[in-house]
């Protein structure tokens, strides 16, 4: 019987390597792709695959939040097998060893895709339907535990200042990254944008800022512009299937969204 399998990552050329690695196996059917955690809790819960490939690391929704979304609706004996992927280093990935989580490490390496395959199908032997139901995240508790050791370990996301430095005037302010709307890039100066206040960082490009930034908050919009999801008060069609975003800041700012990035906004808000 062959195993069905959903591929959730926002890399491209990461769904792609894998996908091709699983369709080298005769038994492997890939059902689906998604490249955000808001299509993954959708396509999870249509197809109800075996298998779930699950980017760990995701703008708006990550692959821990995708699985608290499962968990909340349908509790963990309905979950597929989850099978991390991750580029954590050694030390978080211990996390995952102690709560009997499988997991990926990036870049993908074909042995280690096949050892993770032949786990899930001694799973699905095991189980008395036939099914891979069942998850090795096994309970909200072993989820749970997983997520303090990724914390104590400082490895839950990539290390990131909780606190961004920026010149207003004379004065050198201190402000958290959740307050930050927006940053742009205009003649080598960065600004950055709160609800309160504007100001210059001391980063000499958008993608040293970026470097500082929470990637589960933050997505670059434009070679320009990079936005705090959670501060976009509007999507704006714009010409020739382009849009913008209207911010929630004091200005109300609109910010471009580059056709490259078109589809991702698409993507994340399901437009």
């Amino acid at each position: 019987m062959a195993l069905t399998a959903l591929i959730i990552d926002d890399e491209k050329l990461a769904r792609e390597e894998l996908e091709f690695l699983l369709e080298s196996e005769d038994d492997v059917e890939v059902l689906a792709q998604a490249s955000n955690g808001i299509e993954a809790v959708d396509l999870i819960r249509t197809h109800q695959p075996d298998v779930v490939f699950l980017d760990v690391q995701m703008p708006g929704l990550d692959g821990f939040a995708v699985l608290r979304k499962l968990l909340e609706g349908g509790g963990a004996e309905s979950l597929p097998q989850i099978i991390f992927a991750t580029a954590f280093d050694q030390y978080a990935v211990r996390a995952f060893d102690v709560n009997a989580l499988d997991y990926l490490l990036k870049p993908f390496d074909r042995k280690r895709v096949l050892q993770a395959l032949g786990r899930v199908r001694s799973r699905v032997q095991e189980s008395p339907s036939g099914t891979a139901a069942g998850s090795p995240v096994g309970t909200a508790e072993q989820l749970a535990a997983l997520l303090r050791l990724l914390e104590q370990t400082g490895a839950s996301r990539p290390q990131a200042a909780s606190k961004i430095v920026l010149q207003a005037g004379s004065r050198l302010l201190l402000v958290d990254q959740k307050d930050i709307c927006y940053a742009a890039v205009d003649d080598g100066t960065v600004t950055v944008a709160t609800n309160s206040l504007e100001g210059q960082s001391k980063c000499r490009t958008l993608d040293e800022l970026i470097e500082l930034l929470d990637p589960a908050l933050f997505w670059r919009a434009h070679r320009s512009y990079v936005v705090n999801l959670n501060h976009i008060r509007e999507v704006v069609p714009w010409f020739k299937s382009s849009y913008q975003l209207r911010m929630d800041d004091r200005k109300a700012s609109e910010i471009p969204v580059s056709r490259m990035q078109t589809r991702r906004l698409r993507e994340l808000f399901k437009l």
